[in-house]
């Protein structure tokens, strides 16, 4: 039973509660910073690293600090200080041990720690309920649905940073060349994701 709740939340998470398209977080690099594919991918791969490894780390944050003390209402921003702090401890180790990803991944730390997306993850595992009685399946559920965020937020921007480097080659008028042909492709590829909400899993 427990599997089918794990794959559920997953699926989820990546289809019918997609980060950008369903919930509306991450949005910033969904629609204007990244051009290229292969930025993409690799920023896409930085996210779901991250928001796993956040949902990891504030589960306990909360179930073991901010509950049992009833400050429960500091959890915005004891994970606002977890995301800044674990964000810069990565940079300065991958600075360090390999200077080649550093210069890689240079301008994707910013944009990680910025990204609302990650925090969302964060939060909405706790307000899921996944802080409940047994620890080990709320840990679980609540690095499934930080991961399968970030797979569903990999899959919108290459989606979208791919259908952006065929519109550049076609012919569209003068006046939908811009922010507005990126505002109706979001909009289209958010009804698309729509249509997944009628999964059965």
């Amino acid at each position: 039973m427990e599997i089918k709740v794990i794959v559920t939340i997953l699926l989820g998470s990546i289809f019918i509660n997609n980060y950008v398209l369903a919930r509306m977080l991450g949005v910033c690099p969904f629609l204007g910073v990244l051009q290229k594919l292969d930025s993409a991918a690799v920023l896409g791969l930085a996210v779901v690293f991250f928001m796993t490894l956040t949902s990891f780390i504030t589960y306990p944050i909360y179930k073991y600090v901010l509950a049992p003390n009833n400050i429960s209402y500091l959890t915005t921003i004891a994970f606002i200080i977890v995301i800044g702090s674990l964000a810069q401890f990565m940079e300065m180790i991958i600075r360090k041990y390999c200077p080649p990803l550093f210069q890689a991944l240079e301008i994707f730390p910013p944009l990680i720690v910025t990204n609302c997306a990650v925090l969302g993850a964060a939060v909405i595992n706790i307000s899921s309920g996944f802080a409940g009685p047994d620890v080990t399946l709320g840990m679980i559920k609540s690095v499934a649905q930080g991961f399968g965020g970030g797979v569903g937020f990999t899959l919108a921007l290459i989606i979208m940073v791919g259908i952006r480097e065929r519109l550049e080659l076609a012919d569209i008028p003068e006046n939908l060349k811009g922010a507005p042909v990126t505002f109706l492709t979001a909009g289209l590829l958010a009804l698309a994701f729509f249509g997944f909400s009628g999964l059965k899993i």
